[in-house]
């Protein structure tokens, strides 16, 4: 059996390590990654003679995926959890603790956001559960729209935005409820009266373990390893051209002849490969806009005073030029241990990605100048690392589950064709992984 995976990123990359486990060498396994690296945007650069990542840096540590791959390439030993510091959020040129008890952002009555918002904000929240919701079943409106309308305009600002600019990059007009906030949705479905309650219905049961876990040597050691194994034959610099139907099966420009193939490429890639052959999920996928972002990694003197906060996130509105900083040495106790104090500047949200088209050194120093802002240090790095990520995030905007029903459908009548990656059912690691799980599992049964 011959099988095709286009797109090296942690989705392709697991849909072939399961693929080779299930049919092992029975199976001649091809991955094509248009760039020279695989990975996608998990990227492991080194700073001061050390690994760091400068993409993904930690995973959803509620969801099993990552642990339980990990522990199946025999990789436990690399599975690190922050020390749990919480972050700050940077508003109105203050630094204020980030709200708790919000689901993304989403205060659950006034006090969650006390301190960050202003009076008229904090009593327009406590009357919240007065005034009617109009609320459509089965339907989904943005973030911005819902959460604007019953608490306002501050709490989209300064408590949902920088939350949801660290997850997709994005703004809360760019991302729609259901899909973002499948939890609240369902509770709108089920009756909530009011956002309130809503929330309070959606929030997660406090977690006895870790929320967050990561790697100790960076995500290259999960890649490394998914590779080794699945063993496929690996051609980096090869974009896949086209896609065609034969009578066995599939034709892969410019491989050739497979009897099933895996798309675990962008949204648009996908888009482009699937329009002779799938013309509906082509269109489906097409409507998926992408988000660009850019990270800056600074190696600062050890003994930097920094906040003793996990980071920094940034409201909508500042005169600043970074989104969010990762306090790294902080954050994570395995590399508090290292000869330099590491924090990750992250630039870009949906529709302002101006910075990078900066060069790296204006970057650097944007990165810079804006950490003294925030923690009013004279940041002095000893070196730094950039990396940019052109469309690496896909914005899950209203309807966007709908869709993507509407794309794996028509994927689903074509035999020995799946799709995988960010663009579906989840932008985090966990939830790549368990897509590309889900698409060696569709080749397989067929």
């Amino acid at each position: 059996m011959r099988v095709v995976v286009v797109g090296g990123g942690i989705s392709g990359l697991v849909a072939a390590y399961r693929l080779r486990m299930a049919l092992g060498s029975a199976l001649e396994l091809v991955l094509l990654e248009r760039r020279a690296r695989v990975g996608g945007i998990l990227h492991t650069g080194e700073l001061a003679g050390e690994p760091v990542d400068l993409g993904a840096e930690a995973f959803v540590g509620r969801r099993p995926e990552i642990p339980a791959l990990l522990a199946e390439l025999g990789l436990s030993e690399q599975l690190v959890h922050p020390a749990g510091r919480r972050p700050l959020i940077w508003s109105g040129g203050a630094a204020h603790p980030l709200p708790e008890r919000t689901l993304m952002g989403i205060p659950a009555g006034p006090d969650a956001v006390a301190g960050l918002v202003d009076d008229e904000t904090l009593e327009r929240i406590a009357a919240e559960p007065t005034r009617p919701l109009r609320w459509e079943r089965g339907g989904d409106v943005s973030v911005a729209e819902l959460v604007g309308d019953r608490f306002g305009e501050q709490v989209v600002r300064r408590s949902v935005d920088p939350l949801l600019g660290g997850v997709y990059a994005g703004r809360a007009e760019s991302i729609g409820v259901r899909a973002a906030l499948p939890t609240l949705a369902a509770a709108l479905d089920a009756g909530a009266p009011n956002l309130t309650r809503a929330v309070v219905d959606a929030l997660p049961p406090p977690s006895a373990g870790p929320v967050f876990g990561g790697l100790r040597d960076g995500y290259r050691v999960l890649l490394d390893a998914l590779r080794e194994v699945a063993a496929p034959k690996l051609e980096t610099d090869t974009p896949a051209t086209g896609l065609t139907r034969t009578g066995s099966g599939w034709l892969v420009d410019p491989v050739g002849a497979a009897d099933a193939v895996i798309l675990a490429t962008p949204a648009p890639v996908t888009a482009t490969l699937l329009r002779t052959v799938a013309p509906d999920a082509a269109a489906a996928a097409a409507a998926v806009d992408l988000s660009s972002s850019a990270v800056v990694a600074l190696g600062l003197p050890a003994d930097t005073p920094l906040p003793d906060n996990s980071g920094i996130l940034v409201a909508t509105g500042e005169p600043l030029r970074a989104k969010a900083f990762t306090l790294s040495s902080r954050k994570w106790p395995h590399l508090a241990e290292r000869d330099v104090a590491l924090v990750r500047a992250s630039f870009g949200r949906f529709g302002d990605d101006t910075p990078l088209s900066w060069p790296d050194e204006e970057l650097v120093a944007a990165a810079v100048a804006d950490l003294a802002t925030v923690t009013g240090l004279a940041v002095r790095p000893e070196t730094a690392l950039v990396q940019r990520w052109r469309g690496g995030l896909p914005q899950y905007a209203p309807g966007h589950t709908a869709r993507i029903a509407e794309l794996e459908s028509a994927v689903a009548a074509l035999p020995g064709l799946a799709v995988a990656g960010a663009y579906l059912h989840g932008v985090g690691v966990p939830a790549c992984a368990a897509s590309g799980t889900a698409a060696a599992q569709r080749i397989l049964s067929r």
